[in-house]
Formats: C-alpha cells, structure tokens, sequence
C-alpha cells in the first residue's frame, strides 16, 4: 500500500503514543534506507515513529507474542505497507526472524518490555487486578502455562520463592500461605483479595497485590531469561553504528540490561583483583546513555503507567 505515504505525513504520531516515544525515534535516528526491528511491536506506536522517520525505503521487522496487539499493530501500521514485516514470534527468535528475511544486520532494535496498556485494560486476560477477570497473565494466550496454573500447583516453598524473586515482595512467605490456604483460585480479584488479606491493613504507595502480580506475570511469560537471551543476539544483529534502544519497567528488568551494556562496553571482563587479563574479551557496544533516560513530569501526566519507565540506549562500535 505504497499510496499511503502522503496519509502518513499528515499524522505525525501514532494514534496510541507509547511510553518514551520522542526519546526512542531520537535515540534509533531511523533514516532511509535503514532496517529496523521493533523487537516487542504492541500496537504500533514505536514502530509508527520509526517508519515515518525512515521513509521512504526504511524498513521494519515488527514482532509480538500477543496475537491481538499484533492484529491492532497490523491495521494501524497497514499505510506503510510492504516496508513493515510484522511477525507473530517473541523476540528470543529475533535472529531466526532477521535469517529468514536474509537480514544479516540491521540499524536498530528497540525493546519495549513488560505488560502493555492495551493489555492491562483486557480483564480478560488476566493482567491486573483492577478487574475481574481469568487468572491467564500469558502474552501468548494460544501457548505455555498460566498463571492459574501455577498458584493451584506450586508449592507454599515455590510460590515463596517465585514472589520474592521476581516482585521483590518482603510478604512473599505470608502471601503464599495464604494463597495455598484459599486454593483453587480462577480469578484476579480473588487473587488480590487473598494477597490484601495476607498482607493485612498495612498502607503503601501502590496496591498490595502490585508486586505479587508482575512476579507471576514474569515467571509465567519467562520474561527475565528471555531478555538475557535476546539482548546478545539483538547487539550481534546490528551493524555498526546501529543503536539498541531498551525500555524496563522494573529493576530486575532495568539490572539485566544496565550489566549487559556494561559488560559489553569494556575491553576485559575480568574479576578487578586479577592482575592480568585472560577473558580476551573485547567491547561490542558503546553505552549512549550511563544513567537510563526517564520520561518528563509530563508524560507521566498524561500517562501514569509511564513513570517507572527507564531507557537505556547502546550503540554498535
């Protein structure tokens, strides 16, 4: 559909403008006739931004677990077709993708992680517990285990240890308790009353059952091992000069990312007592950003779900 360019230009910004999204087009510098990947597409803000930047021969390889976000991404971004490639993949296959359309490099990556808005707003699927809705929490609802599957079967000594790992929730042991207790469990708000119970009337910034949800919602989608194995492949996949932009929504997420730009950012990777070098290890990536990039009072403004978001950016030497 090439004879949508001219629409193109008249809508600046995607109708659903993501989190970062000036920061993300300024960081990747999308320019004609680069190729492009967004590794996590939702509904096509980011992606948007990136093929309006790099008309008119940009190219963009756009991939999502979620069949629905990936329908929306495919109507809103359907004006630049065929320079947009939109997949049904996680990004852990982002070279056997990149392989398949005979990339061998491209000129930017961006990861935008953790739950969508659009996603949270389903009760259906089970993400938040601001609404009844099945215990799922699968960003692929067609495959792999949910989060009703684990608190039926899980332990009270794995369900403690899968809280406290992923939510950094210091009620993990009493929480668990409770949930083994009250089982079988096939609902979000029977979920966050069992968590309110366990945790009792104590009064925090965010709700109670905040940091027991994003634990499950990890350890269902895989999310912390995905991301360590996709960040190499994503940094071997750019060419040089080509830019990986990565937006985290908590601090397992953001730790991951910030190490593996540190790591590949330096010459020799050894332990700091050993007196000489024996890693041969050799920096990949230039860190663009040594503090992550947060989003303005603004944005948070209009867009609460934004203000835990941090963006780290790194370039290919």
């Amino acid at each position: 559909m090439t004879g949508g360019k001219g629409m193109a230009k008249a809508e600046a910004v995607p109708h659903h403008q993501p989190v970062l999204y000036h920061e993300i087009i300024h960081a990747l510098r999308p320019q004609s006739p680069g190729r492009y990947v967004d590794a996590t597409v939702g509904a096509g803000g980011h992606a948007w931004g990136i093929l309006e930047a790099s008309a008119p021969d940009g190219q963009l390889l756009a991939l999502d677990r979620d069949p629905q976000a990936l329908a929306i991404a495919s109507q809103r971004l359907s004006v630049y077709h065929p320079r947009v490639i939109l997949v049904h993949a996680s990004y852990t296959r982002l070279r056997e993708e990149l392989s398949r359309l005979g990339w061998t490099q491209v000129n930017g990556i961006v990861f935008d992680l953790g739950v969508s808005s659009m996603q949270l707003d389903q009760a259906e699927r089970g993400f938040s517990f601001l609404a009844d809705g099945l215990l799922d929490m699968r960003f692929d609802p067609t495959t792999g285990i949910s989060a009703s599957d684990l608190v039926n079967t899980l332990s009270e000594e794995e369900l403690t240890e899968l809280i406290w790992r992923y939510g950094e929730e210091r009620h993990a042991r009493r929480i668990a308790r409770e949930i083994c207790r009250s089982r079988p469990l096939h609902t979000t708000v029977e979920l966050a009353q069992i968590v309110e119970r366990a945790v009792g009337g104590q009064r925090e910034r965010i709700h109670p059952a905040t940091r027991t949800f994003q634990a499950l919602r990890i350890a269902v989608n895989n999310e912390l091992r995905a991301l360590e194995e996709a960040l190499p492949a994503a940094a071997e996949s750019l060419a040089s000069g080509g830019r990986l932009a990565v937006i985290s929504f908590h601090s397992l997420e953001d730790r991951i990312v910030k190490q593996f730009f540190r790591r590949e950012s330096k010459d020799c990777i050894c332990p700091p007592e050993q007196p000489v070098c024996t890693c041969n290890h050799r920096a990949t990536l230039r860190e663009i950003t040594r503090k992550p990039i947060l989003p303005s009072s603004e944005e948070i403004e209009t867009n609460p779900r934004a203000r835990s978001a941090k963006l780290r950016v790194a370039e290919k030497i």
